[in-house]
C-alpha cells in the first residue's frame, strides 16, 4: 500500500503541474489577445467541483475538479468539449475567440503545447545544472553483456560490449533511455561493431528486426552480465548454513555449469515453471541442492548441499557489476546545460516518436495503457530527480500528442485553423460541432482502451 501511495503522490502532482501549465499556455495567449476566458479548471467538475474561485474585477472563475482527467480553460465563444451551441447562436462579441482573428486563434490554441514543449526542455536543463550527468560509458563495462537466443542467433556472445551500428556510437547501458536507445539501433542497424575479448568485431544485421519483440522477450535480448561472484550471503540462510562466504563464486547449481547470475536466475526460473505444477515430488526434488562453489581464497571448487526454503532462495546476495565499473561525470553551469537540455530533450522525443510506429501491432497496442502505466515508471521511493526526469519525458509526450490533427485534441484546433488560413474560409459552426463530437468519441474510445489494458495487465 505505501508503494502505491507514493507512485500515486507523484502522479498526481505531476499531472497536477504539467495540466496546470499547459492551460495556463492556452490562458495567457487568450488574455495576451484580450479573450474573455470564462473557467479555468484542474480536473474535471462534471456535475459539481471541489472547490471555486473567482477573484474580484476578473471574468475567470478558477475550479478544482473531483474527475482527475485532465482540465481545461473555457474560452469565451468557442466550440469546446463543453459544446455549448446556446453561445454560438448569439451576435459575436469583440472579446470572444471567434471574433478575433485566425492567426491570434491559432496561437491561442498552440499555447498549451508550446508551454508543454518549453516546460520539459528547461526541466532538463534545469537536471543537468543540479545533478549533473553521472554515467558508465559503455568501453568500461568490462564484463560486456549477456544475450539471449535470439542475439546469439544474429551473431552476439556473451561479454560483447556493443560499441556501435552504422547508425552511431553508443555511448551507456545504465538507465531504461540507453538501453531503450541500444535496443532501438539494432533494430533498424544493417552492421554492428563489438569488443570481444579485446578485439573489436563487427557483423551484419538485418535492419528490420521487431524492437518490441525485442524488448519483450524473456531473457531479455541483452541485459547486464553478472559474474556469479557472491556479495554477501543472509545470516542463517542455506548458503550460510552450508559455508558459503563472500567473495566466493557459484560455478554450479545441480549439475549444470554456470557462471553468471544470469544463468542461475534462467534455472530458478525453469524449477519456478515445474514447481508451480504443484507436484509434491518435484517440490521436494528441487528443494535439495548441490551448490559446486569456487573459493576466494585456494580457487578450489567445492560442493556442498542445501536444503532449500519454500521460496528457493539460498541466502547468496550479490549486486550489478554497474556498482565497480569506473563511471563518468560530467557537470554543466548555467550556460553549457541549455544547449545539452535541448539536445536531450530532442533525443528522447525523436525516439519516442520513432517507436509509435509499434502502436500499430498487436504488440503495440496491448502495450498501451492510461494512468496505471504511467504511474508504474514512478520509483517505489521518493527521488526529486527521477520525479522531474519523468515529468519532462510525460510533458512532452502531452504536447506530441496534444499536436496531432485529432479534433477535439489542440492539434484537430490548430489544423482547422491552418486550412483557414490558408485557404482564407473559415469551417462553420456546425460543422466545428460535428467535428469535436467526432474527435471527443475517438479520445473516449482510446481512453476505455488503454484502461482496460491498465486493469488487464496489474489484474490479471
Amino acid at each position: 500500500m505505501e508503494v502505491f501511495l507514493i507512485r500515486a503522490l507523484q502522479l498526481v502532482l505531476c499531472l497536477s503541474l504539467l495540466i496546470v501549465l499547459h492551460e495556463g499556455g492556452h490562458f495567457f495567449f487568450a488574455k495576451l489577445f484580450k479573450v474573455r476566458v470564462n473557467k479555468f479548471s484542474l480536473f474535471f467538475d462534471w456535475k459539481f467541483a471541489l472547490a471555486k474561485f473567482k477573484p474580484k474585477k476578473s471574468d475567470t472563475t478558477y475550479v478544482l475538479g473531483w474527475i482527475p482527467l485532465g482540465g481545461y480553460v473555457e474560452i469565451d465563444g468557442m466550440v469546446d468539449e463543453s459544446l455549448n451551441t446556446e453561445k454560438l447562436k448569439e451576435p459575436v462579441k469583440p472579446w470572444e475567440f471567434r471574433a478575433k482573428p485566425a492567426w491570434q486563434r491559432f496561437f491561442i490554441m498552440l499555447g498549451g503545447v508550446l508551454v508543454n514543449f518549453i516546460v520539459a526542455i528547461v526541466l532538463y536543463c534545469m537536471i543537468l545544472f543540479v545533478w549533473g550527468e553521472t554515467y558508465v560509458p559503455m568501453r568500461n563495462m568490462t564484463y560486456g553483456l549477456k544475450y539471449n537466443e535470439t542475439a546469439q542467433q544474429l551473431g552476439f556472445r556473451d561479454g560483447d560490449i556493443p560499441l556501435s551500428t552504422n547508425l552511431g556510437a553508443f555511448m551507456r547501458f545504465d538507465s531504461n533511455e540507453s538501453v531503450g536507445n541500444l535496443y532501438r539501433d539494432i533494430s533498424k542497424a544493417t552492421s554492428v561493431t563489438v569488443l570481444r575479448d579485446g578485439k573489436e568485431v563487427s557483423f551484419a544485421l538485418p535492419g528490420d528486426l521487431d524492437m518490441l519483440q525485442m524488448m519483450k522477450e524473456q531473457p531479455p535480448f541483452a541485459t547486464y552480465l553478472m559474474p556469479s561472484f557472491i556479495d554477501s550471503v543472509a545470516p542463517k540462510s542455506p548458503g550460510d548454513v552450508a559455508g558459503i562466504h563472500p567473495g566466493d563464486r557459484l560455478v554450479g547449481f545441480n549439475g549444470e555449469t554456470i557462471s553468471t547470475w544470469n544463468e542461475y536466475n534462467e534455472i530458478r526460473g525453469r524449477i519456478n515453471d515445474v514447481l508451480s505444477e504443484g507436484k509434491k515430488e518435484d517440490s521436494l526434488k528441487y528443494r535439495h541442492a548441490i551448490l559446486a562453489v569456487e573459493r576466494a581464497e585456494t580457487h578450489q571448487i567445492d560442493t556442498v548441499a542445501v536444503d532449500l526454503k519454500e521460496d528457493l532462495l539460498i541466502g547468496l546476495m550479490w549486486n550489478t557489476p554497474m556498482s565497480k565499473y569506473d563511471k563518468v561525470t560530467i557537470e554543466y553551469n548555467i550556460l553549457s546545460c541549455i544547449p545539452a537540455g535541448i539536445k536531450h530533450g530532442w533525443v528522447v522525443l525523436s525516439g519516442y516518436v520513432s517507436d509509435l510506429q509499434y502502436i500499430f501491432t498487436k504488440e503495440g497496442a496491448e502495450s498501451v495503457g492510461s494512468f496505471g502505466a504511467i504511474g508504474s515508471l514512478f520509483p517505489t521511493s521518493w527521488d526529486w530527480q527521477r520525479f522531474w526526469e519523468l515529468t519532462a519525458f510525460i510533458s512532452l509526450i502531452l504536447a506530441f500528442m496534444n499536436i496531432l490533427p485529432i479534433p477535439a485534441l489542440d492539434g484537430g484546433h490548430i489544423f482547422f485553423l491552418l486550412c483557414e488560413i490558408i485557404t482564407r474560409r473559415k469551417p462553420s459552426d456546425s460543422f466545428m460541432i460535428k467535428a469535436q463530437y467526432v474527435g471527443m468519441t475517438i479520445l473516449l474510445l482510446l481512453m476505455a482502451f488503454a484502461i482496460f489494458n491498465d486493469f488487464r495487465h496489474f489484474v490479471f
